[in-house]
């Protein structure tokens, strides 16, 4: 288990197809081969790229399990062995949950795909909760959300995580800013540790995020093009 009082830059990985591919603002049909933008790799293959930053922890999309088109399992696997991952499967189930738990440190249960009575219902499992934001509302495939981000943070505070991830789809690959006044309001009503995703733009956005409470920040832009010294990585 990593140690919660130390501010963790972690990691993304948005694996498509056994690559990485660089994710922007959700629109997943966009996506192209991570090497093709990077300044810090000419590889898009996972294991290599793992082998190359050497991240003490990773977050790990496997957008073809969460699209429904297969998956990268024998790949998270191997990465499982190399570092800490933090896993979205795209669970919706029971089931799902049990599958990513064989293969990840940690899972995420996000909201575009994993119901709120699911989320309510798991135990004994090392799960952090994504709330998937776009255009200010959760995301969740198929149906009308029936709480706002803030309302959902307010009721998980009855329910035993490790964390809440706070993921801006609009911001992702942006380089957008941080929205500091609603991550605030974010951190007045939560009882949980909490990790932002989406637009971190440099490293004094880290230090802002730490400063007002949240205990990390999903990286991979501001990585990959240097903005964010990949040392962070690495930070004890």
């Amino acid at each position: 288990m990593l140690d919660c009082y130390v501010f963790r830059t972690i990691f993304v990985m948005d694996l498509l197809d056994g690559y990485v591919v660089h994710a922007v603002r959700g629109e997943r049909e966009n996506y192209r081969h991570v090497h093709l933008f990077s300044g810090l790799v000419n590889t898009s293959n996972p294991i290599e790229i793992i082998d190359s930053l050497r991240p003490k922890e990773v977050y790990i999309a496997d957008l073809n399990r969460i699209n429904g088109n297969g998956d990268n399992k024998e790949i998270i696997e191997d990465i499982s062995r190399l570092c800490n991952v933090m896993l979205d499967w795209g669970v919706e189930s029971a089931e799902d949950l049990k599958g990513a738990s064989e293969i990840a440190d940690k899972i995420i249960l996000g909201t575009e795909t994993s119901s709120i009575d699911l989320i309510t219902m798991v135990s004994g499992y090392d799960i952090s909760v994504s709330l998937d934001i776009k255009s200010g509302a959760l995301v969740s495939r198929g149906r009308r959300h029936e709480y706002s981000p803030l309302e959902l943070v307010e009721k998980l505070n009855d329910i035993d995580l490790s964390d809440i991830i706070i993921l801006d789809m609009d911001s992702i690959g942006t380089k957008a800013g941080i929205d500091l006044e609603f991550l605030e309001r974010v951190r007045e009503i939560s009882g949980h540790s909490l990790i932002l995703g989406g637009g971190i733009k440099e490293a004094s956005e880290l230090k802002q995020l730490e400063e007002i409470g949240f205990s990390g920040a999903l990286v991979a832009t501001a990585i990959h093009d240097g903005s964010i010294p990949v040392g962070f990585l690495k930070r004890e």
